[in-house]
């Protein structure tokens, strides 16, 4: 081989390895000034953080206050009655918590859930996070509208108030404790600097914490005390690896890159054949239509209507491929408004008698799969 050749076989690994190389610098020099994203922080101005609630409540006259300690939510409740809220208790004692008295705000399925909100239970099922409507008479939530909740849900005690419905439950809860208010809602994207202008969520996150009092705003320490770390005497995972295990992956990662390289070369260039012609999936699916048409089989397309709907809906009710007809039935009537009556014959009843039948049955299987999408 010469030069030449040797540079235009190679040049393409030389390129990709020069990306690489740019990409990691860039990422150093413009992240070097910037910390982890903190979410639900106050203080953090990534998409994540609540810089901008916080900012907004603060304009409104509301004393925001960050703690990352119980001994530090203490010493605010003894200045007066507060608002809790709990963005993250991972490293905090809820004993001391439910102990202070006030409102209370608990954002998410913290570990110390039942201590903090007695009577609340979490579903199994979490919900996927979009707009919902409130549908109840919470003046917070009446006063929002749609906002974008999701997360966990909630079952409320007797006399609870629960909003946004998902499911069999609520991702927003709200009943009167001993000395105050307390709300769980389960998920805290809307209170996010992303999702803060979307929706009624400002309204509804400034309604839950501008109640006239100041909030205590809790969140995970940044440099936890070095005996709540994982491992003896405080060590990390990364302190209780072995110091040579950096120059393994570095190893690994060139050996890798060496196969790559030694194995691309003998594939040698894409040949590329030129096609007579390109058919187009869309003239496909038209062509095989207009063939059933032709020959009236009705039966055929209604077949494979309801075989491609049956495979996408026992794959999102978690049913397995070789489920019968009565329990995707019964699945899917448990999971949307639609009959079960009405269902077994769209999904397993005679083929459609004409072609208006059969545009009516394929409507029909589309609409329940939409139901099923937007659940």
């Amino acid at each position: 081989p010469t030069p030449r050749s040797t540079w235009r076989s190679g040049r393409l690994v030389v390129l990709l390895g020069l990306v690489v190389v740019l990409a990691a610098v860039a990422s150093v020099l413009l992240g070097s000034g910037r910390g982890p994203a903190r979410p639900l922080d106050p203080g953090d101005t990534s998409l994540m953080g609540s810089r901008a609630l916080a900012e907004l409540l603060r304009e409104r006259g509301v004393t925001v206050d960050r703690v990352d300690s119980a001994q530090a939510a203490t010493d605010k409740a003894a200045t007066g009655d507060r608002l809790l809220l709990i963005t993250d208790q991972a490293y905090v004692d809820e004993g001391r918590l439910a102990g202070l008295p006030g409102d209370r705000l608990i954002v998410g399925d913290v570990i110390g859930l039942r201590a903090l909100a007695p009577g609340v239970s979490t579903l199994p099922q979490p919900a996927r996070p979009r707009s919902r409507e409130p549908e109840c008479p919470l003046p917070a939530a009446q006063a929002a509208g749609s906002a974008h909740m999701g997360g966990v849900t909630f079952r409320g005690p007797p006399g609870s108030t629960g909003c946004y419905p998902a499911g069999d439950g609520h991702t927003l809860v709200s009943y009167a404790n001993g000395s105050g208010v307390t709300t769980v809602v389960g998920d805290g994207g809307f209170m996010t600097n992303q999702r803060l202008a979307e929706d009624g969520n400002a309204a509804l996150a400034l309604v839950l914490l501008d109640t006239g009092k100041p909030v205590t705003w809790l969140v995970p320490p940044e440099n936890p005390p070095p005996g709540e770390l994982a491992g003896e005497q405080g060590q990390s995972m990364y302190d209780l690896m072995p110091g040579n295990v950096r120059w393994i992956i570095y190893m690994a990662i060139i050996a890798v890159a060496l196969t790559a390289f030694w194995r691309g070369r003998r594939l040698g260039p894409v040949v590329v054949e030129k096609l007579p012609v390109v058919v187009r999936a869309a003239e496909t699916v038209e062509g095989r239509g207009r063939l059933y048409r032709a020959r009236h089989a009705r039966e055929r397309a209604a077949a494979a209507l309801r075989a491609g709907t049956i495979d996408r809906l026992t794959a999102r009710l978690g049913l397995g491929h070789g489920a019968g007809p009565q329990e995707v039935v019964a699945a899917l009537a448990a999971r949307t408004v639609e009959d079960p009556h009405h269902l077994g014959a769209a999904l397993y009843g005679p083929p459609p008698a004409d072609d208006a039948r059969l545009v009516e049955l394929a409507g029909y299987l589309d609409l329940i799969e939409r139901q099923l999408s937007e659940l």
